[in-house]
């Protein structure tokens, strides 16, 4: 008998008859012979409305309020689907994320887990039934409700996962694995068989909706098996493992792209030691994320420097290089949006070399600068202006041999949280 925890997203719950279409989905998992655990997300737009509801009561959102409230969203989730599955004649129980044993640290809106004690889950499980769990939630050694930020569902299947030893954890969605690229750009993009975790982990950071990158740091650090699969047909998915065959004649794996991006430019900074590390720290304690960075010449002892941030994060980001300007002075602070970033990825890339002046050429010739650069072993990336997205996606695919039609690849759409 096999122990698999399965997650399914917000659109594969958004209403009752998908929720149904689950229930159905998990008792024939169980009749296969399986012990299953069922984590979910909250249904449909759940979450946004919640928030959109807060904000006309408070603009400000007080987050350890917006966390009382948002995880109301999954624990409905977790008791309609036990209800539909006690229908259909199974023993099943419901637990919220903090019930099934998960433990934070004390932030919220990003809390990571700290530690899971799984007890009533196996308990649970022992007894034969069906456990069904909160995702994206946890609690504080203090008895603070947290969440676990965008994509802390993943996070949440993956980690309890690891945590009772499941064979595999399946992660449904509506679509049914991992492309290439996103088909509704490129429409030939191929379903990947497999892909390894240091190449779905560079596509998860990079943009690819897909898995969130938290989770598949855990399923990597824990040998997790992950395996995404679409919630609305029962065609084979992609495997996410240690080591994935490489394609013949195939050096990248997958083309990724990040709207979500802008980038800020401080002018005029003294070329001194510590500088970058005063202005960067300041920023991690601000819990911002910096992308890429690139410093440029120095000229009269000053230096320019850019990186880039999340859009979202962009405001914040200013108000923090603001307040460090008495402390570490510069001359001015710039930021650009509309922008783009377009990654390739494959493990194939370590062992080819050509492969970056390759995409700097395919993006040239669409007639599109580049503005940023940044590289590993088995990824590039290059920040862009975003009006020729589709092109430079379509011709990266092309000139990168992922146009092929090969039997073990198709196309679809994505699901979060």
């Amino acid at each position: 008998m096999s122990l698999f925890v399965m997650k399914f997203g917000g659109s594969s719950v958004g209403d009752t008859e998908r929720m149904q279409r689950v229930a159905k989905r998990v008792a024939e998992k169980q009749d296969e012979g399986h012990k299953c655990v069922v984590v979910v997300s909250a249904m449909g737009d759940t979450t946004d409305d919640l928030i959109d509801q807060a904000k006309l009561l408070n603009s400000k959102l007080p987050a350890r309020e917006l966390d009382m409230l948002m995880t109301t969203g999954e624990q409905i989730s977790i008791a309609m689907l036990s209800m539909a599955i006690q229908q259909l004649g199974r023993e099943a129980v419901s637990y919220t994320g903090w019930q099934a044993g998960f433990v934070t640290e004390p932030v919220h809106g990003k809390a990571r887990i700290t530690d899971i004690n799984p007890e009533k889950v196996l308990r649970s499980l022992d007894e034969g039934k069906i456990v069904i769990v909160a995702g994206f939630q946890g609690i504080t050694a203090d008895g603070e409700i947290t969440t676990l930020g965008r994509g802390g569902s993943d996070t949440t299947a993956v980690a309890l996962a690891a945590a009772i030893k499941a064979d595999a954890c399946e992660i449904y969605t509506d679509v049914d694995g991992v492309y290439s690229t996103d088909p509704r750009i490129v429409k030939v993009a191929r379903k990947l068989k497999e892909i390894s975790y240091d190449e779905m982990l560079e596509l998860a950071h990079l943009g690819t909706a897909v898995l969130h990158p938290r989770a598949v740091e855990y399923a990597k650090h824990s040998k997790v098996p992950l395996v995404v699969r679409s919630s609305f047909n029962y065609n084979e998915g992609t495997v996410v493992k240690e080591e994935a065959a490489l394609e013949q004649g195939v050096v990248v794996s997958g083309i990724a792209y990040d709207k979500n991006v802008a980038r800020i430019s401080i002018l005029g900074v003294e070329d001194i030691p510590g500088v970058l590390a005063g202005m960067f720290g300041a920023l991690a304690q601000a819990q911002l994320d910096v992308d890429i960075i690139v410093q440029s010449g120095i000229s009269d002892g000053k230096a320019d420097f850019s990186f880039t941030v999340a859009l979202d994060d962009r405001e914040r980001a200013i108000e923090v290089i603001n307040s460090m300007k008495q402390v570490l002075p510069y001359r001015e602070v710039t930021f650009e949006e509309n922008l783009v970033k377009v990654s390739i990825v494959g493990a194939g890339m370590v062992s080819h070399p050509g492969v970056a002046a390759q995409m700097f050429d395919v993006i040239s010739k669409q007639g599109v600068n580049i503005k940023m650069v940044s590289t590993s072993e088995i990824k590039v990336s290059c920040v862009i202006e975003g009006n020729k997205l589709n092109e430079v996606i379509q011709a990266l695919h092309t000139a990168y041999n992922l146009d092929t039609d090969v039997k073990a690849f198709v196309g679809g759409p994505q699901d979060r949280r």
